[in-house]
C-alpha cells in the first residue's frame, strides 16, 4: 500500500458535531481505550509514519481527526477512552461527540474497535461493541501490540478476545511488523464496495 503515501491528507480536527467535514467518500472509524495504538495503526495504512499524532501520554486525541486516503475514503481517529488523566466532564464531551459521530455519520462504512492484546476486552470496549450492536453498526476488531507477546500469550489472547466476540476473529495487528494491515485493507475495501 505504499502507493499511498502522497495521498494520505490531514482534513480537520473537530471537536463538536457542526465541525464534521461534508465529504462524500465512505468513511472508516477508529475506537478503542487510549494508548492502545490508533495513531499507529492509522500511520501504518496510511503508510505515512507521521500522519496520525503518536502520543506516550493517553488520552491526546480530544477530537474527531479526520483524514482522506486517495481521494476514495476517508479515515476518522476518535478520542480514545480510558485511563486517560482528564477532567469528568472533558470525558463527558468525548463521549458526547463519539456518539454523534457514530449516530450521525451516513457515509461510515465501518468501524474498527482496537484492542491490546494483552489485555483483551476491558468494560469500556464491550460497552463500545453492545452499543454498536445496537445501532446496527458494523465494526471489525483488531487486537493491536502483538509484537509484544511471545505465541502462547498471543494465543490465549486472541483466543480470550474471539470469545467474548460471539467467535468473530479478530485481526492481528502490530505497528512494528505491519502484521495485519493488509487484512484491515481487505476489511475497507470490502465494506467500501457494499
Amino acid at each position: 500500500m505504499s502507493s499511498l503515501k502522497a495521498d494520505a491528507r490531514f482534513i480537520l480536527s473537530a471537536t463538536s458535531p457542526a465541525q464534521f467535514p461534508n465529504l462524500r467518500l465512505p468513511e472508516f472509524a477508529f475506537l478503542g481505550r487510549s494508548n492502545v495504538g490508533k495513531s499507529s495503526l492509522l500511520n501504518v495504512l496510511a503508510g505515512v509514519r507521521k500522519l496520525a499524532k503518536v502520543s506516550a501520554q493517553p488520552g491526546r486525541t480530544q477530537a474527531v481527526n479526520f483524514f482522506t486516503i486517495s481521494d476514495t475514503f476517508t479515515f476518522a481517529d476518535l478520542p480514545g477512552y480510558g485511563f486517560a488523566k482528564v477532567p469528568i466532564h472533558v470525558q463527558q464531551s468525548w463521549k458526547s461527540l463519539v456518539e454523534a459521530y457514530l449516530v450521525q455519520r451516513q457515509q461510515l462504512a465501518l468501524s474498527f474497535i482496537l484492542l491490546d492484546a494483552r489485555r483483551g476486552w476491558m468494560d469500556k470496549d464491550l460497552e463500545l461493541r453492545e452499543w454498536l450492536l445496537h445501532q446496527g453498526r458494523p465494526f471489525l476488531v483488531v487486537a493491536t501490540k502483538i509484537d509484544k507477546l511471545n505465541q502462547s500469550e498471543l494465543h490465549r489472547g486472541l483466543a480470550a478476545i474471539r470469545r467474548q466476540n460471539d467467535g468473530s476473529e479478530p485481526v492481528p495487528f502490530s505497528a512494528i511488523t505491519g502484521q495485519g494491515a493488509r487484512e484491515i485493507w481487505q476489511a475497507i475495501k470490502t465494506a467500501k464496495t457494499r
